[in-house]
């Protein structure tokens, strides 16, 4: 299981979810341009001496973490207020790539349209969508839940 953050605008977010993957022993990735350089003092507050904890690659751009993609096999998950599989109803595998967008505009069409499936955390109505790290947590959580319990099994 990874984590893939396409150009997080938040470093306070893409810190807590580098701590979020720190913490559960899963890889992270970040699509640049990110909104903000990495060694900006509130990413590395937001995740503290975690960040040495946790395998991150930083891809160049979105042509360049598709070349990465097309060489890994994993599956490409994103996650999108436009999508219409709600995310527990949807079977992950061990080597999914949970993807999530810029907190402040998700992400383009080509990125929904090279996503290998979509699915949503659905909302009560008339909201818009949850925090990007709250969203993180959510989904990591019950793709390792389903994941890990099944290669837990006798």
């Amino acid at each position: 299981m990874q984590v893939a953050l396409y150009q997080p605008d938040i470093p306070q977010n893409t810190g807590t979810i580098l701590r979020l993957c720190a913490c559960l022993d899963v890889a992270a990735h970040i699509i640049e341009p990110a909104g903000f350089p990495v060694s900006d003092r509130h990413f590395r507050r937001a995740g503290m001496d975690y960040l040495d904890r946790v395998t991150i690659s930083r891809h160049a751009s979105w042509h360049r973490f598709t070349e990465w993609r097309e060489t890994s096999g994993s599956r490409l998950v994103l996650f999108s207020t436009k999508a219409a599989t709600p995310y527990l109803d949807f079977s992950y595998r061990d080597a999914d790539i949970l993807m999530f967008g810029r907190e402040s505009a998700g992400v383009p069409d080509e990125v929904m349209a090279a996503a290998d499936e979509r699915v949503v955390i659905p909302v009560a109505p008339g909201m818009r969508s949850l925090n990007v790290a709250v969203s993180a947590a959510m989904a990591l959580g019950e793709a390792l839940r389903q994941t890990r319990h099944a290669s837990n099994k006798p």
